[in-house]
């Protein structure tokens, strides 16, 4: 049997062994571990480009509009503007093809009635004078309450007070060109929630409406 005989290895060499052997093995797991990438969280593909976008074919068929097919006459979108004056007793509201007042009912009348106060008659005579601005022969006077008390009594009071506010327009105007729609719709079609007093306050009112610029 023959012996091997293991020379000592010096203490210098073994330290650098065991340093070589850690480097070794610190860059085979090195090789393994995701290093995050410090660009943009996007899947990959869809990084934003300069590039110019797709070209269209004008020619493709699928872009054309089938033979005999027309587009739409061109219109202009509806724009509603909105002013109310700073107590809230009145609103007015401006469309492209509409004005409408709405007036609360305690500018108008006294509580749970349908007789004018003082100052009632000079507020439906403005809106008479911007009725005659507009050339407007149309006119609708439509009056509501809130859903306190039965709905048959709102809808015969919201009627009366229309009524009330059509009998001063129809003096102020004066014109028998011009036709009216009267109407009472009690608590229908509130414009505010009826669980409030000031919402409630809102939809006590009487509105009037006509077409712009009529001619």
């Amino acid at each position: 049997m023959t012996r091997t005989h293991m020379r000592p290895v010096p203490p210098r060499l073994a330290l650098a062994l065991t340093a070589a052997t850690v480097l070794v093995a610190t860059n085979l797991c090195g090789a393994t571990v995701a290093v995050a990438d410090d660009g943009p969280n996007v899947p990959p593909g869809t990084e934003a480009t300069a590039s110019a976008p797709v070209k269209l074919d004008r020619n493709d068929p699928d872009l054309k509009l089938p033979d005999g097919a027309t587009l739409a006459a061109a219109k202009v979108l509806d724009i509603k503007t909105v002013v109310e004056d700073q107590s809230g007793d009145e609103r007015r509201e401006d469309t492209n093809s509409d004005v409408k007042f709405a007036l609360q009912a305690e500018v108008l009348f006294g509580k749970d009635s349908a007789k004018l106060g003082a100052q009632a008659k000079a507020r439906i005579n403005a809106i008479a004078e911007e009725i005659k601005t507009q050339n407007a022969t149309k006119i609708r006077v439509f009056g509501f309450t809130d859903n306190l008390g039965s709905s048959a009594h709102g809808d015969v009071l919201s009627r009366q007070r229309a009524n009330a506010v059509h009998g001063v327009l129809e003096q102020a105007l004066n014109d028998s060109n011009v036709t009216y729609e009267v109407r009472g719709y009690g608590e229908q079609y509130p414009i505010a929630d009826n669980a409030t007093e000031a919402g409630r306050k809102k939809n006590r009112r009487v509105e009037i409406s006509f077409p712009r610029g009529e001619s």
